[in-house]
């Protein structure tokens, strides 16, 4: 949670930041920082989640470690930006699952999903000659995975609403005294929420000033940008090809399996290829990744999911290569499990980054739209 020692902490680094501004050029943390006077939760709550952790900031910083004031901006973001999580999660009891998530809970859960699919599956031998349905019934999957969605999606959006009203009771910047009346300009809106989405599918500001991204102090490399957008349309592929799955199956009638050459097949073996090669490079690239820039929490949740992305797409590719042989069934039975282990923690993981950041950007956009009026 947002801790009142935490937030006294964040207003300290963020106030000497604004004295100096040395940085100012970097990302727009910066710019943000220069228009406040003071932080409060709201406003540490906003600048954390704005920033992209390139780590830019702490090498370049005359006041780092070792130097007596000890500003280090990547980690106090880094726990402001976790603290959010939990403090603006839904339902709130769950909230301890961003700071005790770990690989091997993630296992576990997907194990115990194994055997709940076990249970739910058909006991019949024998080769399923590709049926997914002759293993798990349809009308079991299908109920399992829309209650599974209809809580997910509930608690990811209450979480960003809570976030939203949260960062709106910042203070206020103070070239903004009073609110213009183009900001209630729904073309105004639109346009400056396109420019933002437009910078986050971009993941503009990764790399601050320069081409390619920070991996530790005078070591820069496009590889981290490049293994997000992986990990990232990887993932949408996925959901695209699911998507149209269902269309087929409900719209058209054309019950799976699809041929290889399918719509649904093709998006989903690309998208898999994707979650293969984003996060197995984004977790080789931890491997090099300076330690001072951020906490063990932070690593253990990013580390639980990425690797739940990686085991998600590599079970769901072998059971396309090995649909009609005999581990079919043993295959699709992990694969789902798997499945429903990343979409039950989606809202209690780091996936909710990409959620916060973009609200963050829209209000940064919105904002900016003010200090040149």
């Amino acid at each position: 949670m947002l801790s009142g020692d935490l937030v006294q902490h964040g207003h300290h680094v963020m106030t000497v930041c604004n004295a100096c501004r040395y940085c100012e050029g970097y990302c727009p943390v910066f710019p943000a920082v220069e228009h406040r006077l003071t932080f409060a939760k709201g406003d540490l709550a906003y600048l954390a989640n704005l920033c992209h952790d390139c780590g830019e900031c702490l090498y370049a910083c005359q006041y780092a470690p070792p130097h007596e004031f000890g500003i280090n901006v990547p980690r106090m973001m880094d726990g402001i930006r976790v603290a959010s999580y939990e403090e603006y999660c839904w339902p709130r009891f769950l909230s301890g699952a961003f700071t005790h998530q770990r690989l091997t809970t993630m296992v576990s859960l997907a194990a115990g999903l194994i055997a709940v699919l076990l249970a739910k599956g058909s006991s019949r031998g024998g080769v399923y000659a590709g049926d997914f349905y002759l293993v798990v019934p349809h009308d079991v999957m299908v109920t399992l995975f829309a209650a599974v969605a209809l809580f997910v999606v509930t608690a990811l959006v209450i979480g960003r609403a809570r976030f939203l009203r949260g960062i709106a009771e910042d203070t206020v910047p103070v070239v903004q005294a009073s609110r213009p009346a183009r900001e209630t300009n729904l073309r105004f809106r639109m346009t400056t929420a396109a420019r933002a989405f437009c910078d986050g599918l971009t993941l503009k500001h990764l790399h601050t000033g320069g081409v390619d991204c920070t991996l530790a102090e005078e070591a820069r490399a496009p590889w981290r940008r490049w293994f997000h957008h992986a990990t990232f349309y990887g993932f949408v592929l996925c959901f695209a090809s699911t998507t149209v799955a269902a269309i087929y199956h409900v719209v058209f009638g054309w019950r799976a399996p699809y041929g290889y050459t399918s719509l649904p097949v093709v998006l989903g073996t690309i998208g898999g290829a994707g979650l293969l090669i984003g996060p197995s490079g984004l977790l080789a690239l931890r491997r090099h990744r300076d330690p001072d820039r951020d906490g063990a929490d932070r690593s253990a949740l990013d580390t639980s999911f990425i690797a739940l992305l990686f085991l998600t797409s590599l079970t769901g590719l072998l059971l396309l290569a090995l649909r009609e042989g005999p581990a079919m069934a043993a295959l699709l039975i992990v694969h789902l499990a798997f499945v429903i282990a990343l979409f039950l923690t989606l809202p209690y993981g780091k996936f909710v980054h990409g959620i916060y950041r973009t609200a963050a950007l829209v209000k940064y956009t919105r904002e900016r739209s003010t200090w040149t009026s």
